[in-house]
């Protein structure tokens, strides 16, 4: 892409050489690849070579404005018992419209969908190790586009490899037609010329990245007829993800295990909102029902009754255990995400199920941990295929303060044990199983990510020894202009004291909160680098100590960068999490000014060139601490930033989000009611638009048109206030994007501008 040809018009010679500049050396990290999923094959071409990899990868296409996908396969050589070699085929295959790729349990076949565009067709292929075997397009009259969102989506081949389970959306309700004499009756009448459909019935959609679709269902294609079912005995309310086939039993009816969510009265917003309620479910499959059901028998049993959130089922190789994990103090609390539990059901052996089946707690809520120990569990989603040989012991990416740790867990005596290495600043996380091996990525703010291969060398009773070997890929290839600038960088995770300690205080709030600490290293130790505070959005969210591309570049292009886990983020128990709600705007606030003297007081950075930047709840931060502190920051970019919970709360898809943070958790219900004065008061108070006119610096927003998350007229208010009152203000407005920006082009330019931005009050 050759930024220089479409300067932006008007701008000085400094701001044009500082595009130029900039672009080019955000070009250099905006190409490195992402690994999204992995599998292994057992090899059937040679007896020395053991299995198969096969690896998912995106990779931006500016220009075209998409993630292309492409897949890089790899034979894998044991050399000894604690060794492996991977040997690369020498060049990716792009998967051109592929919107899913899961292969069956034998990995004999593989399934391959291709999402409709407009009002074509959905496109399964099964493609076989040399052809593809079969082609179905399913019409839009029997679903939609199937799931692929990683949250909704559901895709599971049944044990025999005849049938496949799939979550996609309901087909669309008959819309009335009209012609030049007002209602036409008759389906099909659309085609007919001088006719056009009717808007038929508003539905609600699931907020953020699910505009347009409304309800998630589940069907079943025979691979050799290419029949499809939907499946029956599901209640309407529900919205459907997350499908598997539950354990093959002889002579009993087979049954498919999926989370429901249901909507009650209206969907709110689901995209990074664990506390959804929902349960796990079983219902029968459609290819073994009999004309002798009664309607009753075919319900739907609610496995998980007795808790409210239960989602990521996974059962044993053995079929003994289904596990699952639970966002149980989310959906109890109302903050949006939470220390998750972990639990098992111990599946029936004569295949006979019971609605409630007895949950047995595996992993509970850690409130508060002692230094050093387990802090709680905090996951994003259980691997598909998470098991050690041994049938009971799972493999979990879980987040660990500022890190993500690979953990074992045992599933009948709750044995946890942290299996990544202690002794560094990296996050790890689960790829795939070899057997009882793990293949994974390691990676830092300031490395490149790796693949690595890990074999345990000491198995004992209270803990093993595992042993991690690099695997020389050629995924993560970068530049040599690259791996210099990486190359002088450090990355450090530093304690932050609390210091507003109170006897209303809990223990584990007040304990420190982290900060990872990113410096380039300057040649003149006498002059410090400008630092830009990272703030990231939720508030239940958390920065991690992984490899980041727009960190990485702003990192190299002079800077450094303390990014900040206030308290309120994930990976730090359940106490401190909880301190936050009710007290954003104060308690955050205070934590990051805390984090920035900490490393002024280190002698880390100077006071006189400090930046600020957010997203969603960073981009609240943003705009509070510039209000809050305005003589400390020279600039300020806030992207998407929640500027006034008054005028968010009616327009947001999570209102209930607006009463948590701003009430406390004591209010998670009032969104049902129009707010009252007294509400709208205490929403103006805790929002940065009340601190506006304090206002000095000069700040950048870059604000999402389709964002329902934090709508723009948010972001466009406290800007026009600031405008209004003299200070330097930028607006730059993606239109066809959502509240992540994180289309290619959009992900680009956003960073693009900041650079620039920071520069111009820095440098």
């Amino acid at each position: 892409m050759d930024i220089n040809k479409e300067m932006p018009v008007l701008v000085d010679t400094t701001t044009e050489h500082d595009y130029a500049h900039l672009s080019n050396l955000l070009q250099e990290f905006t190409s490195i690849p992402d690994i999204d999923k992995a599998w292994l094959f057992k090899s059937h071409s040679s007896a020395t070579l053991d299995l198969q990899g096969m690896f998912s990868i995106t990779q931006p296409d500016i220009l075209g404005n998409k993630k292309r996908k492409l897949i890089m396969s790899c034979n894998i050589l044991k050399q000894s018992c604690s060794s492996a070699k991977f040997l690369w085929d020498p060049f990716p295959i792009e998967m051109s419209g592929v919107f899913i790729v899961v292969p069956s349990p034998s990995g004999s076949k593989l399934l391959i969908i291709r999402n409709p565009e407009n009002e074509a067709p959905s496109s399964f292929e099964i493609w076989s190790s040399s052809q593809i075997e079969k082609e179905f397009h399913i019409p839009q009259l029997v679903h939609g586009s199937v799931y692929n969102d990683g949250w909704f989506e559901g895709v599971s081949w049944n044990l025999d490899e005849t049938f496949i389970a799939y979550v996609a959306e309901e087909p669309s309700p008959e819309k009335p037609t009209f012609d030049h004499m007002g209602y036409k009756k008759g389906s099909g009448a659309d085609k007919d010329y001088g006719c056009w459909k009717g808007q038929g019935d508003w539905e609600d959609d699931w907020g953020e990245t699910y505009a347009g679709k409304r309800q998630p269902s589940l069907f079943v294609i025979n691979i050799n007829s290419g029949e499809v079912h939907a499946v029956k005995g599901i209640d309407k309310s529900l919205s459907i993800g997350q499908v598997v086939w539950a354990p093959f039993t002889e002579g009993r009816e087979q049954y498919l295990v999926f989370v429901g969510w249901s909507s009650g009265t209206r969907k709110l917003g689901i995209k990074y909102c664990s506390n959804r309620p929902c349960a796990i479910y079983a219902v029968r499959a459609p290819h073994h029902e009999s004309e002798f059901h009664s309607t009753e028998d075919l319900r739907a049993l609610n496995l998980t009754q007795t808790i409210s959130s239960a989602y990521f089922p996974r059962f044993s190789p053995d079929g003994r255990f289904l596990v699952f994990l639970s966002a149980r103090s989310a959906v109890d609390s109302g903050v949006h995400n939470a220390t998750n539990s972990l639990h098992r059901i111990d599946w029936p052996a004569d295949g006979k199920l019971y609605q409630s089946s007895k949950i047995n707690d595996i992993i509970p809520v850690v409130m508060c941990a002692e230094d050093g120990c387990f802090p709680g569990l905090y996951c994003t989603t259980i691997h598909n295929n998470p098991w050690l040989s041994d049938n009971r012991t799972m493999i979990i990416s879980s987040i660990w303060h500022s890190s993500e740790v690979l953990l074992s867990v045992n599933v009948l005596s709750g044995e946890i044990l942290r299996i990544s290495p202690e002794d560094s600043n990296s996050s790890w996380n689960l790829l795939m199983l070899d057997g009882n091996n793990i293949v994974g990525i390691s990676s830092s703010p300031v490395d490149v990510p790796q693949i690595k291969y890990g074999m345990i060398i000491e198995k004992g009773m209270k803990n093993s020894t595992w042993s991690w070997s690099t695997i020389s890929s050629p995924i993560f290839r970068c530049t040599d202009k690259v791996r210099s600038l990486l190359s002088s960088l450090q990355c450090t995770i530093l304690k932050i004291p609390v210091k507003d300690v109170c006897d209303g205080l809990t223990r584990g709030a007040s304990k420190p909160f982290e900060a990872i600490f990113v410096t380039s290293g300057s040649k003149n130790k006498d002059v410090l680098n400008p630092l830009i505070v990272i703030l990231h959005g939720g508030p239940q969210d958390v920065s991690l100590s992984h490899f980041s591309k727009s960190w990485a570049f702003l990192s190299s292009a002079g800077y450094s960068l303390l990014i900040v886990n206030y308290r309120g983020s994930l990976g730090f128990g359940e106490e401190a999490l909880q301190s936050l709600p009710g007290r954003v705007g104060s308690q955050d606030v205070n934590d990051v000014l805390s984090a920035i003297d900490h490393v002024i007081n280190l002698g880390l950075a100077s006071p006189s060139k400090i930046t600020v930047t957010g997203i969603s709840h960073g981009g609240f931060l943003t705009t509070h601490l510039i209000g809050q502190a305005p003589e400390k920051f020279v600039a300020a970019a806030a992207i998407n930033p929640v500027c006034n919970f008054t005028l968010m709360v009616g327009t947001t898809d999570i209102p209930d989000w607006c009463y948590v943070e701003a009430h406390g958790t004591v209010a998670r219900n009032c969104f049902t009611k129009a707010p009252s004065a007294e509400d709208l008061a205490l929403f103006y108070s805790k929002s940065p638009i009340s601190h506006s006119s304090k206002v000095k610096t000069p700040t950048l927003f870059l604000l999402g048109a389709k964002d329902l998350r934090v709508p723009l007229s948010d972001g466009l208010q406290y800007a026009r206030a600031l405008k209004e009152k003299g200070v330097e203000v930028k607006v730059i407005m993606f239109q066809n994007d959502v509240h992540a920006l994180k289309r290619p082009q959009s992900d680009f330019e956003c960073f693009l501008n900041i650079g620039v931005w920071f520069n111009k009050y820095c440098k």
